[in-house]
């Protein structure tokens, strides 16, 4: 496969390339989140628990800028912000669909309660 140059960086492949717009820890558990409704920041901190305020707000923004989400402002106050997939972003829901299903089946296969007892 030829390397090719995006946005000031080389590229080896296309995986390495779609992993820049939906690798990562939270990227991913964000666009899963939005595949169906529109919600808003506090909606996405309260189901994804463990990610900070300031790693959410970097991720939304990421998506955003990859043109995978949108951002629609509200001038009220206090001021209300909602995040909705694109069509860009709809794409990606089959791909995540399919790495959470081949993760659930390592999970099984190393013998993993999942979820885990509380």
């Amino acid at each position: 496969m030829p390397d090719f140059f995006y946005d000031r960086k080389l590229y080896y492949t296309p995986i390495e390339f779609a992993l820049a717009h939906i690798g990562g820890t939270w990227k991913m558990p964000i666009l899963w989140r939005l595949q169906n409704t529109i919600l808003r920041f506090s909606e996405l901190k309260k189901d994804i628990p463990h990610i900070t305020d300031k790693m959410l707000t970097s991720q939304l923004r990421e998506l955003e800028s990859k043109g995978l989400i949108t951002r629609k402002v509200y001038p009220t106050v206090p001021p209300k912000v909602e995040y909705k997939l694109t069509e860009k972003g709809q794409k990606a829901i089959p791909v995540i669909e399919t790495i959470m299903k081949y993760g659930y089946k390592l999970i099984k296969e190393a013998g993993i309660e999942y979820p885990p007892l509380e």
